[in-house]
């Protein structure tokens, strides 16, 4: 037999050999469609994202909402719709750098960027925190003093002391996922049930849709920004997607189920909580200034109780967003100042327990407006954001990096309207402040 013949028919798998599809490509297929998941299979990587989620949906973002909704009924819906669409861009370019990156984020940006701006995203991001924590600290002693009585300060130091205790179990993040998840969960059937209950005007929540700022807006327009466009949220949703081990193969399944889901859950509730405000109050034309007024949004749903389910919303929102924002702020400053990218050392939770007693701390000095205290708070963390936003943009931009997961063009379009927006709101929180 000629050498020739043999070369002709050494391929022996159908389809493949010159010309047609190679034995690689083919067992690459095959590979690919034996790892098809089934739908719970799929259900299996929700996490990372759900956790910013909850730690996005905190009281902040409760009070704002309610605080919108009933001072300026439907005309902020479209700051909710815009932010969370801003801030899904940001998670998933966080995201592919959890998959990507062969350490944490900021050991990356420290490897391409310089050891100081691996510094400056950690210092960023706990900064951001400690002004998370004034809001989560003041809800959670509201809530919680709405259900049993008493002091809100003193129920928040209990509660402190609580997710103080929960961050020195060992795997803490593995804990901390599981109770979020169910808590937003929870979160999302009560806020859509009452949303259709409460009867909100559709038309006038289409017309919310259409951007405009109604004079003295402008205080809780950049709150609502800082809570659903929460850029540090995003920022740690990679050092969860690396704890998970998720892989490229696993991108696309991510997306569709922890990603997306993730981010549209709490802006769909804030955008809920809104309309019901509205709905409820708005024709008092006044924003909700006390927790007794922010909680009579549950009226139409439960009646008298319609104030023990909101503190219970409340509380549940405040203590998940706690625990996540102490973690999140303890991890990577440990990171940034090299002491380790996990929850788990001991570096990251002094951090976080520092975090914690700011929150207290603060709650103890201004006990005279807790609400405006929480909404003045959110708005503060806009000021950092734009650093953290630019520091995203570029690692996920960096092609020795990123390989073929690196942003495409629309991405960055969509990310740098996002850091333009946080940018712009910066400036306008200050002339607001001081003028």
């Amino acid at each position: 037999m000629s050498e020739r013949t043999k070369t002709r028919h050494t391929s022996t798998t159908p389809g493949t050999g010159y010309g047609r599809i190679s034995t690689g490509n083919m067992e690459a297929i095959v590979g690919a469609s034996r790892r098809r998941r089934s739908f719970w299979q799929r259900l299996l990587l929700i996490g990372p994202a759900f956790v910013a989620g909850a730690w996005q949906f905190g009281p902040g973002n409760l009070t704002t909402a309610v605080q919108a909704g009933s001072g300026f009924q439907y005309a902020l819906v479209w700051v909710i719709v815009v932010s969370t669409i801003l801030m899904i861009v940001l998670t998933d370019m966080s995201v592919r750098l959890g998959i990507k990156s062969p350490v944490s984020l900021i050991s990356s940006i420290k490897d391409h960027l310089g050891r100081g701006w691996g510094v400056v995203a950690g210092v960023g991001v706990f900064l951001i925190t400690l002004m998370f924590s004034v809001g989560n600290a003041v809800g959670s002693g509201l809530g919680l003093s709405m259900l049993f009585g008493g002091s809100p300060v003193m129920w928040t130091v209990i509660c402190t002391v609580a997710v103080a205790s929960l961050l020195l179990l060992r795997h803490v993040y593995r804990v901390i996922e599981k109770v979020l998840v169910t808590v937003v969960a929870l979160m999302a059937i009560a806020f859509v049930v009452s949303a259709f209950i409460a009867s909100p005007d559709w038309i006038d929540t289409a017309a919310g849709l259409i951007p405009s700022a109604p004079e003295g807006s402008w205080l809780l327009i950049v709150a609502l920004v800082g809570t659903n466009f929460s850029i540090n949220a995003a920022f740690y949703t990679s050092y969860g997607t690396r704890e998970r081990g998720r892989t490229e193969e696993e991108y696309r399944d991510v997306t569709m189920v922890d990603t997306i889901p993730g981010i549209v859950a709490p802006g769909i509730m804030t955008a809920l909580v809104m309309m019901v405000a509205a709905a409820v109050l708005g024709s008092t034309g006044q924003a909700a200034g006390t927790i007794v007024e922010l909680a009579s949004i549950f009226e139409p749903l439960a009646g008298q109780v319609g104030s023990t389910v909101f503190a219970l919303g409340f509380f549940g929102a405040a203590f998940s967003s706690m625990t996540a924002n102490a973690t999140a702020g303890g991890t990577m400053l440990s990171d940034a100042l090299g002491r380790g990218p996990s929850a788990g050392s001991l570096a990251a939770k002094i951090i976080s327990a520092s975090i914690l007693a700011f929150g207290v701390a603060v709650t103890l000095t201004f006990q005279s407006s807790p609400v405006q205290l929480i909404v003045i708070a959110q708005a503060l963390t806009v000021l950092i954001a734009p650093v953290l936003a630019t520091l995203i943009i570029v690692m996920a931009n960096r092609r020795s990096l990123m390989g073929e997961m690196r942003n495409r063009w629309w991405q960055n379009a969509l990310g740098i309207v996002g850091l333009v927006s946080v940018l712009a709101l910066s400036i306008r929180l200050v002339i607001t402040l001081t003028g």
